[in-house]
């Protein structure tokens, strides 16, 4: 049997799933311990009982100057600033990308901006955001959205320019106008594909957040890592870049289920 032909069974599948993850965690915590053993004091490779007093003392210790604890702080203000900026990009990306995927006059000018946007680093330009939006919140919810925004609506323009024309032609001669075409074919279409379009930029918008808050913040999980470098304190950085990877994974799913949930026909007919 040809190789590409075989699939792992259940439990293969699940020790396939787990091998990766294992060897990561057995190849970091050995060299851990060969560390430690040559200096109980190194920084570079933390233990896991060091990585929990961290853990211990960041989300269940209140702050000994604001009261506050820390991990939660931190969370709650990324997660605020990253749903804004997710959800402000969903609108203006969902909004254009049907202008410019349905009306051909409307994208003979905004489709050539938008790729033109699309192609500006958004990091190049965070300086710029914070003058003209300044330091507070709305400079890095702006980051998030003109980072994320060009791409989504390319991404929904092009899904509405692939829905055959015959859908068109049959709800034109069933006497249904611009409108209505918009709201019952291309809408269901291109808010399956929002959905997806904003799993595959997950990760973009975290780097977004995560860079802005880094330069100018005084709380969040960018703020908290990028403080705490400077005491090369990687017992508190290991964790805090776990916990915002099993945020963004948790988000996927999130996203994923609801996908699921409401767009089964888009999954192949599985509910």
């Amino acid at each position: 049997m040809r190789h590409i032909n075989r699939h792992p069974r259940q439990g293969m599948q699940i020790l396939l799933l787990l091998l990766p993850f294992v060897l990561i965690a057995a190849a970091w915590f050995m060299g851990s311990a060969v560390r430690l053993e040559a200096n109980p004091h190194d920084k570079l490779l933390p233990g896991l009982s060091q990585m929990l007093d961290a853990v211990q003392r960041m989300a269940f210790t209140p702050d000994k100057r604001s009261g506050d604890y820390l991990l939660w702080t931190d969370t709650a203000y990324s997660l605020l600033r990253l749903l804004t900026g997710l959800a402000i990009s969903a609108l203006l990306g969902l909004s254009i990308g049907i202008m410019a995927g349905v009306f051909p006059l409307i994208r003979a000018s905004l489709s050539p901006l938008m790729t033109v946007i699309s192609m500006i680093p958004p990091l190049a330009i965070l300086p710029m955001l914070f003058i003209v939006f300044g330091l507070d919140e709305l400079s890095k919810v702006m980051l998030i959205v003109i980072g994320i925004t060009p791409m989504l609506a390319r991404d929904l323009e092009q899904r509405a320019r692939e829905i055959p024309a015959e859908l068109f032609i049959k709800a034109q001669t069933l006497g249904a106008n611009s409108w209505t075409l918009v709201l019952r074919v291309v809408l269901p279409q291109l808010l399956s594909r929002l959905i997806t379009s904003l799993r595959l930029l997950l990760g973009s918008a975290w780097l977004f957040l995560i860079s802005a808050e880094a330069i100018s913040a005084t709380a969040g999980l960018g703020y908290r890592i990028f403080l705490v470098r400077r005491y090369m304190a990687m017992d508190v950085i290991i964790p805090y870049v776990i916990w915002i990877t099993l945020l963004a994974w948790l988000m996927d799913l999130t996203l994923r289920q609801l996908h699921k949930r409401c767009f089964p026909w888009a999954e192949g007919g599985r509910a």
